[in-house]
């Protein structure tokens, strides 16, 4: 819930800063020091710097040391992406394979050559073909690969298998495995040395962090060749520039909330979700839950009434004091067709009309109460038209 009545449910596009987080904030901006400088005031930077650092890989299950500070999981993702990156006793990746639901960070990010990246096919529900993986990891036995899969999708909340996609990339012997973990961190237990992979990259502000700062975390043995960022040698030489100290221990603050109360807020939100989707699935017998057959993000709903335009329903929605979004919010704010949904298979017609609702740790117990009144306004417009043509 937000002020003026309003309920915001688009926490896959920005979860709102804490309380507790901004209170954080403020104290680092206090600070006079620069974490760089030896002096008292520089030693207290750095303290607050590694504290933010030492309880996000707590909350990753990563060695804080091989956390590396960013702007965000853009800059973060382009860094992993850039084809510096290498393992000890392999030779540097000469082939990425993604899935076709990746963000526009990974497709759009990466720097490898046209004809040496391959987009892998998902599910109807948004999985990645866990079959096709594996023949293409065998048609390239003899490269090293670099896969790269998203941990949960921001429009559907589709969960990757990526204990499974690791276990391939072992079996393969010469492949890395990154995810860009934006949409999952801080919603659902993502531990990084268990799962095995070779890099994660995160957003703050997904889990009511500020805007504009995020990490990137790299197994052992793994680097990148170069620093990403050119400068005085900050972040172990790989991220140039004074930290964004006051970003940072928001951050890290938010990463030791998230931490103490994952498997509750998980529950919480999850139950609110469904309550929500059974609410509008009696209110639109018709109604279309994107992703419903895989494992989901607790937070997000992705659905759709045939017929209905998203951009028409978004109006309504926002007059009516409703925060949603037709999916992504990384399209300049336009309402256009969405990737993730043509590579399922849905169809024009019907991905239009794709509407998202994401909780997180402000919504209330009669959000979706709140929701389905003024979506009910919304639908009866579209059943009426649909009876006057009958």
């Amino acid at each position: 819930m937000t002020s003026g009545g309003r309920s915001y449910l688009d926490h896959n596009a920005t979860s709102p800063v804490r309380p507790e987080v901004a209170a954080a904030v403020v104290r680092a901006l206090e600070l006079p020091g620069n974490p760089s400088s030896i002096h008292a005031e520089g030693r207290a930077a750095r303290h607050a710097l590694q504290t933010a650092r030492a309880r996000l890989a707590a909350l990753l299950g990563a060695n804080p040391e091989r956390v590396t500070f960013t702007s965000g999981g853009t800059e973060a993702a382009n860094a992993v992406l850039s084809g510096a990156l290498s393992k000890t006793g392999l030779p540097a990746p000469t082939r990425l394979m993604i899935s076709a639901t990746e963000h526009p960070c990974v497709t759009a990010g990466h720097r490898f050559a046209p004809d040496a990246v391959e987009v892998l096919p998902v599910d109807e529900s948004g999985l990645l073909r866990l079959d096709v993986l594996a023949a293409r990891l065998e048609a390239c036995r003899n490269e090293t690969v670099l896969i790269s899969v998203h941990a949960a999708n921001n429009e559907t909340g589709a969960v990757q298998p990526l204990a499974e996609i690791v276990r391939l990339a072992r079996a393969h012997g010469r492949a890395l495995v990154h995810s860009d973990a934006v949409q999952a961190v801080g919603k659902i237990p993502l531990d990084f040395s268990a799962l095995g992979l070779d890099a994660l990259t995160l957003s703050g502000h997904k889990f009511a962090a500020p805007k504009g700062v995020g990490a990137m975390v790299l197994a052992e043995g793994v680097s990148l060749e170069a620093a990403f960022l050119r400068g005085g040698g900050q972040e172990a030489r790989l991220r140039g520039g004074t930290e964004n100290l006051s970003g940072i221990v928001g951050l890290g603050e938010a990463a030791m909330i998230a931490q103490d109360a994952l498997e509750a807020e998980a529950t919480r939100l999850a139950g609110l979700r469904d309550a929500l989707e059974g609410r509008l699935r009696a209110l639109a017998p018709d109604l279309v839950v994107f992703g419903e057959g895989a494992p989901r993000l607790p937070n997000t709903l992705l659905f759709a009434v045939p017929g209905l335009e998203a951009a028409t329903a978004l109006i309504a929605l926002d007059l009516a004091g409703l925060s949603v979004s037709s999916g992504s919010a990384c399209a300049s704010g336009k309402v256009a067709r969405s990737p993730v949904l043509a590579a399922m298979g849905v169809s024009p017609a019907l991905a239009a009309g794709a509407l998202r609702v994401s909780f997180g740790w402000n919504s209330r117990a009669d959000d979706p109460s709140r929701f389905v009144s003024g979506f009910e306004r919304v639908v009866s417009s579209l059943y009426q038209r649909r009876g006057q043509a009958a």
